[in-house]
């Protein structure tokens, strides 16, 4: 198996399943970071010090050079994954796809994800109303001290649905598409998104080009999620029983919610698994949220109550690890698949 072919569907397909369940079972180990450090924070070092060298000058200005910041990014990014792939492929068909699946695992992040959603309600139990504070704000970007206990839970799994699109199903999707290069692009522009894509004087005009690349890299993993949230419901609402009341999860409420409200998000994307997994649990999320001292109004997603408890989050994140279980499926169907044809 040449390096061309380790970047190509159907091995790519098996490196995914191979790295999903890696970074499933192990995450990314705290010796590991504090030895090397992370893809993301080595993408992040060379975003950092190509905003300092070029975002300055008139708004025409910084807009192009935004432009090649993103070009330069993604030309480094995108040749070190080439080279990366090249260089293990002399490993050995099999063995290479082995080792690319353990350096692929450090692009999605569904156990840090769990962790830190996890982390909400039992901080709301143990400590009350400042502990539960204190844990949202490690996953959301609003004023935690806005929050009572209901926008708490609300936020944290807001938080839960979204970067189940854009931190775990997003790379997947590249992953399977192209391996390594891909996995590692896609973290270039959701990285980039992150740090300069945001609507600030400094950066309004500089992280244009990224954030509208962000936008669209993500599309069809928002649509795949908000499938596999619903996916999840139906499983979760046949194993429930029928006397589980409303506290039964509900793939037609999400659906619904999905077809109604998804695209009346201010993010072309977030909405979908936001949509999806509040139809599911029969919660309002989304709605009016204050960041920066700024209220900024948006649409609920789902029509349910918007008095979420920590259960409910409970509950998101049951479905969330039935949502990674049928991504992971997924993966290894095509892979097989692909190696039988």
């Amino acid at each position: 198996m040449s390096w061309t072919e380790l970047a190509h569907p159907p091995a790519t397909f098996g490196i995914l399943a191979l790295a999903l369940a890696i970074e499933a079972a192990a995450g990314y180990p705290d010796a590991l970071y504090r030895a090397l450090g992370h893809p993301v924070t080595w993408i992040g070092r060379l975003i950092a010090a190509l905003d300092r060298g070029l975002n300055r000058g008139g708004f025409a200005r910084r807009r192009s050079m935004g432009v090649l910041a993103l070009i330069v990014l993604l030309g480094t990014v995108g040749a070190a994954a080439l080279a990366l792939t090249a260089l293990l492929a002399l490993a050995g068909p099999y063995a290479g796809l082995v080792l690319l699946a353990v350096l692929c695992a450090s692009l999605p992040a569904q156990r840090s994800l769990h962790d830190h959603v996890a982390a909400v309600p039992r901080a709301l139990r143990a400590e009350g109303l400042a502990g539960g504070r204190r844990a949202v704000s490690m996953i959301v970007g609003r004023d935690p001290e806005t929050l009572d206990e209901a926008a708490i839970c609300r936020a944290a799994i807001e938080s839960l649905a979204e970067n189940f699109s854009d931190g775990i199903v997003a790379p997947a999707v590249w992953i399977g598409l192209s391996g390594l290069p891909g996995g590692a692009l896609y973290k270039a522009v959701n990285t980039a998104d992150s740090m300069i894509g945001h609507r600030t004087p400094r950066h309004e005009a500089f992280g244009w080009a990224a954030a509208r690349l962000d936008d669209l890299v993500n599309l069809p993993a928002s649509r795949l999620t908000a499938g596999l949230i619903v996916a999840a419901a139906g499983i979760h609402g046949v194993r429930a029983g029928f006397d589980a009341g409303e506290s039964r999860p509900s793939p037609g409420r999400a659906l619904a919610a999905v077809l109604r409200d998804a695209r009346r998000h201010r993010s072309p994307n977030a909405g979908w698994p936001e949509a999806a997994m509040a139809g599911a649990l029969g919660l309002a999320l989304a709605g009016p949220r204050v960041y920066g001292g700024t209220v900024v109004a948006d649409a609920w997603m789902g029509d349910g109550r918007a008095a979420a408890g920590p259960a409910d989050i409970e509950r998101a994140l049951a479905l969330y690890r039935t949502a990674c279980l049928l991504l992971w499926g997924l993966a290894a169907a095509a892979a097989g698949l692909g190696f039988l044809l």
